[in-house]
Order: structure tokens, then sequence, then C-alpha cells
């Protein structure tokens, strides 16, 4: 089936609640992904103003076979999109013959609203904000190259390497084919907004994980040692699962959680792509799996990123301009699970630390969730302070809240997340080290030794990413 019947479909089953456009863009089966993601959403954003235009030119009446979800997509095509792909075939002819009216109908809508843009018939809430000006943070994948050498790929490839970022003011400025280091996170390249990365040979090869900023919190912040046993709860798609992978150095083991298979079937192929070798994946529910199986006896780290409403997610978003926060009723079952999820990750006997993370911007998800969890255990956790840097703090609902992160467009030029770090109070304490020390520093001797040992190898194969994609 062809991307304009593909995406006429998707858009039908958004319409009758099938699912969400990523949801259904996915489980078409469609081979170019990002193409029909793209198609669908700008469609879905302009929905409104293809209807307008439609009804104006009776594009329906003259045509009877042509179903209104094609006939959208298509017109989008040929008035605000990139014309037709691939030649455009019938459906370029069959537009071709109501081309003239159409446009007639657009500009006699400008001409109305007192517009001259295509972006300006929008709502004010379908318009590009913050979300869609985000920058591109692109986390390079050490377990098969080193951010030197990728920064040496990309600038043989003309982008201009502006070093380490001083300030979000630094992200907020990039334009063009510059790029930088994030302030506060290794290994995290950010490149200008709408940057398109997914063709690169880099990221096809696996040594580049495109991943919001936030979304490197929840790994970065538990930290787990080479040779750690840690559990990811809730682990589809995988990006923080592969990024866990990265700082066990492939050393240790992940057990990862999830109960879609189709989600899991996808993060089989992520992680084979990115070299992992130390995940073992379940189909099973994390709330069934049991703490005293003597396999978790050496589980040390958790972490728990449980289905929440999503309404942090810039594609979300995307997808739904305007989107609001969630019904009361679904808040109250999403936070029930969350609490449940959390207070059962809480009873592994050899937990030292957790991190509870959600792409939530809602306090019934967060703050709510976990200080309910460490009431219920009391004395036995505590809230660790997580990134003193991090500029967007906790709300302050109970004593230590200020502890947690939160993130957002305005105050971190991230997707909304929210993120809390426990840990047991009999172990000894953490803190110092495991809550910074993947923030910027100085590398000692031994790991500038370390270093040199290994930049032969990751060298040897980017360039040899780079000599297969010449």
């Amino acid at each position: 089936m062809g991307l304009y019947a593909v995406a006429a479909g998707v858009l039908a089953g958004v319409e009758n609640r099938q699912g969400s456009i990523k949801g259904l863009v996915y489980s078409s089966n469609f081979q170019n992904v990002k193409q029909l993601y793209a198609l669908v959403c700008e469609t879905q954003r302009y929905s409104a103003v293809l209807d307008a235009v439609i009804a104006s030119a009776g594009l329906l009446r003259a045509e009877k076979k042509l179903r209104p979800h094609l006939a959208k997509v298509l017109v989008y095509e040929l008035l605000l999109g990139k014309g037709f792909r691939g030649g455009g075939g019938r459906w370029k002819a069959l537009l071709g013959r109501h081309q003239a009216r159409l446009k007639a109908e657009l500009a006699r809508l400008k001409v109305h609203r007192g517009v001259s843009r295509n972006e300006d018939l929008l709502e004010v809430g379908s318009r590009p904000g913050p979300v869609s000006q985000l920058p591109r943070f692109v986390r390079v994948n050490t377990l098969k190259t080193c951010s030197d050498d990728v920064v040496d790929y990309f600038k043989r490839q003309g982008f201009s390497y502006q070093g380490r970022a001083s300030s979000l003011d630094d992200l907020r400025a990039l334009k063009g084919k510059h790029f930088l280091l994030d302030p506060l996170m290794p290994e995290l390249l950010v490149f200008p907004a709408q940057t398109d990365l997914h063709e690169h040979p880099l990221y096809r090869a696996g040594h580049l994980i495109l991943q919001d900023r936030a979304s490197c919190l929840p790994a970065m912040l538990l930290n787990p040692p080479p040779g750690s046993h840690v559990i990811d709860a809730c682990a589809a798609p995988g990006n923080k699962t592969s990024h866990l992978a990265a700082l066990l150095k492939n050393q240790g083991k992940i057990f990862a959680f999830d109960l879609d298979a189709k989600r899991l079937a996808s993060m089989a192929t992520l992680l084979a792509r990115a070299g992992i070798s130390c995940c073992e994946l379940a189909e099973e529910d994390f709330l069934a799996v049991s703490p005293s199986d003597p396999r978790y006896r050496e589980v040390h780290y958790i972490l728990l990123d449980p289905s929440c409403s999503g309404s942090g997610m810039p594609s979300r978003q995307l997808e739904e301009p305007g989107a609001g926060t969630p019904s009361p009723a679904r808040l109250h079952a999403l936070a029930g699970f969350q609490q449940r999820a959390l207070c059962h990750a809480l009873t592994f006997p050899s937990l030292k630390r957790l991190v509870y993370s959600t792409c939530s911007l809602c306090q019934e998800e967060n703050e709510d969730v976990v200080r309910d969890a460490l009431q219920q255990n009391p004395g036995a956790f505590r809230l660790a302070p997580a990134l003193p840097a991090w500029p967007h703090r906790g709300l302050s609902t109970f004593p230590g809240a200020e502890h947690c992160l939160r993130a957002s467009p305005e105050t971190t030029l991230s997707g909304g997340f929210f993120i809390a770090v426990i840990e047991r109070v009999e172990a000894p304490s953490l803190t110092g080290q495991s809550i910074s020390t993947r923030v910027h520093t100085q590398p000692s001797p031994k790991e500038k030794e370390e270093t040199a040992k290994s930049r032969s190898r990751c060298l040897h194969a980017t360039l040899h990413i780079a000599a297969a994609s010449g």
C-alpha cells in the first residue's frame, strides 16, 4: 500500500480512537516510518484548514470515490507539503484537475482571515511553539565509539564543533551546521532544531542514539558501575536500556521487562544495533516478578519508568496540538499503577538505588507517587539530592521534594520530564559520587590511560563506518 493510502488509514484510526499517531504508524508496517509519521502529523496539524479548503472547493462532491482522509492527505501534499512523492501517480493527475480551484480557495481563506502565511491559518495551540524548536540531542554510544571520534567525523562532513556549551543560551543559539557538547551531560551532542540524522551512517550503525536530553537523566543518575545487576522495569522502547548498558560497559546484567510484544521486538533490534550483549529481555509484567527469585538477589539498581499520561512528551504535543491535562479518572488510574510499581520495586531485598521517572507534567504521577511510596516505607528509603546544577526542581509538595528533578521545553530545552532518585537508608551513602559522577569533570590519570588504550579501537570503528558510507 502506498504512502498516501497508509497515511489516510492512520488518520482514520486516530479519529476512531484506535490508537495514537505514533502507535498506528509503527503498527502499519510501512517501510519508511519517519516519512509516514511526518506526513500524518503535519496533515493532522492543518486538519481544520484542509477541511475548509476541501469543502469550499467541492472536491468530495466532484470526486465521489475519494475518501475524506485520503483527500486531506493529498490536498496537504499539493498545497502545503513537499509536492507529490515519486511522481504522484494517479493521485497527481486526480488532484491536478482541481488544483486551480484548491489554490484559489486557500488564497481566499488567507484573505478572509487577514493572514499571509500558511502557518498563520493554524489555531494558536497548533502553531509551532517551544516544543518544535527544541535542539536535536544525540547520545554517543560508547559501546561502539567515543565522543572525540564522532566529533571528528562530523567535522569532516562540514559541521563546525563549538566545544562544550556553557549555558542553555548556547544551545538556543545553535544554527546551521554548528553543534555543541551538552553543558551537563557527557557524550551528549547538541545540534540545531530540525537537524535530521535518521539516515546518518553513524546512527544507522548504532554509534549514535537519538534521545531527548531529559531522557538521558534516569540512567545517568542511576549510574550502576560495570558488573552490576540492574532491572529496567518498563523497558521499551529501549533508549534508557541502551544507556544503562553503555554505563555498564556491557559488563553485568540488565533484566528488562515489558508487556508489549511489538515494542519488545523493536527494542531487541535497537539493542542489537547498539552492540548490547548484557541485556535479558522478558515479555512480562514487572508487578508479577518476584523479588525473592534467586535470579534477582544481586540486583542493586532499578530503573522504573512506568506507563504515564505522556503529558510532557513533545511527540504527543505534535500529534495532538493543544493537548491538555489528562482527565482526573485517567490520572487516578495511572497514579495507582505507578505507586504499585514503585512500592513493588522497593521490596527487592538487595536494592541500593532506584530511579523513578515519567514523561508527565502532572503532580499526581510524580511528586505524589514518590511521597506516598516513601510514606509506605518509613525510614527505609530516602530521596537523594540529584544533580544540583539542574535548574528545574520538584514541586514543593512535601519535605525533600526539591531533591527531585523536573524538565520542560522552557526551562531545560527538553521534553517534559520528572526524575526522583531513591536510596536505601541502610546502605552507605552513594550520593556524592553517584549522582554527579557523569556530569563533566576532568578525567583522572587512570581514566586518561584507559581512554588512550580504547581510542584506537573506537577510531578504527568510526573510520570503518565512514569508509562504508563513502
